[in-house]
């Protein structure tokens, strides 16, 4: 995690934002007391869903805020405040993601919706509704942190008319990136059309816009930047969104499961229409592809086979062509900017980092 200076002192984003994610949870925790022990153990899981993972997200809040002049006494616990908001809309995405998915396991361990169904099971609860709790118990769970994060940007102490404005860029990064999780889903079910240019525009909203833009312009806001600061920095975030959406999805087929946490099956098993599978599609190596992807009990022979084959007719090259176009062209939106020499290092640092996530 990057650290970033504030005046002679060295804030370190992920323990500050760690700090604020514990107090939020340790509060929620003994209020849910109130109503029962199971529901304080779902607040217990959701804390333990938090726990780990990078946080780019309020790396990015905070480093817009500083980078631009953020008043470090009066504007510090807000920008703190939306970077924590950022972090639990990313956890609820996560816990939902886990149920359209059908995923009991992340980053290698049960999720929430495994863990539950695996009490239930112990209980001697049938598999089925043993499910369903697991489930139900990641959908609640999920909406919490979604309306709590809302709660926090609402209520952090700042001009309204700012206020305003960052509740405008948490709503779209909302709206946004449901709209990408409707079109994946309608793409896994073979409701929409999964051509290129619709798996490209789904990568896009699914990702860009809660995790980078809004982010790096929530952060802006906090400071009452001006609009070129505001396109810059949204135009560059789109980029980047989507060339770690692309990267994700080659390192779902090709990433090494004990770096991911994630079986290079999932995605193929899932039936998932990422870039590299709409690319084959139009060539003819899909013929030899079509009749194993989608298939729940998908072998790791087979797996390896559809790997081969989107290597061969040019997939995974493609795509990482894709991969290293938006990043270069997001690190060209921030030279060709007025922001901060800092800043700009720092980003296209991350920019860089896109490419060759494989290799």
């Amino acid at each position: 995690m990057t650290r970033i200076a504030v005046g002679t002192d060295q804030l370190d984003v992920a323990v500050e934002v760690d700090a604020g994610l514990e107090s939020f949870f340790a509060e929620r925790i003994q209020l849910a007391a109130r109503y029962g022990s199971e529901y304080q153990h779902l607040w217990e899981r959701a804390r333990v869903a938090s726990a780990g993972g990078k946080r780019i997200r309020p790396r990015f809040v905070m480093d817009a805020f500083w980078a631009l002049g953020g008043d470090p006494v009066r504007g510090f616990r807000g920008a703190l405040d939306v970077a924590v908001a950022f972090e639990l809309l990313h956890t609820a995405f996560l816990l939902h993601d886990d149920v359209i998915d059908g995923d009991t396991v992340r980053r290698g361990i049960p999720n929430l919706v495994g863990e539950f169904e695996a009490e239930a099971r112990a209980q001697g609860i049938s598999p089925a509704r043993a499910t369903l709790w697991g489930e139900t118990a990641a959908i609640l769970a999920g909406d919490l942190l979604i309306q709590a994060s809302q709660s926090l940007v609402a209520r952090i102490e700042a001009p309204p008319e700012r206020r305003a404005a960052l509740l405008d860029v948490f709503d779209h990064s909302v709206f946004v990136t449901a709209a990408g999780e409707f079109a994946d889903v309608s793409f896994s079910v073979g409701i929409g059309d999964a051509r290129l240019p619709d798996v490209l525009a789904m990568t896009e909203r699914k990702t860009a816009a809660y995790s980078f833009a809004g982010p790096l312009t929530a952060g802006a806001v906090l400071t009452g930047a001006d609009g070129d600061a505001l396109e810059a920095l949204g135009e560059y975030g789109r980029l980047l969104g989507i060339a770690f959406q692309l990267g994700d999805d080659l390192l779902g087929v090709f990433g090494a499961p004990e770096l991911t946490g994630k079986s290079r099956l999932s995605d193929l098993r899932e039936g998932k229409e990422t870039s590299v599978i709409a690319y084959a599609r139009a060539t003819p190596s899909w013929s030899g592809i079509e009749p194993l992807f989608g298939r729940a009990d998908l072998s790791e022979d087979d797996g390896r086979a559809i790997a081969r084959a989107l290597v061969e007719c040019g997939a995974r090259a493609f795509v990482e062509g894709l991969v290293d176009e938006h990043a270069s062209r997001a690190a060209a939106v921030l030279h060709a900017s007025a922001l901060p020499l800092g800043l700009v290092r720092e980003l296209g640092s991350v920019a860089a980092s896109c490419v060759g996530r494989i290799a």
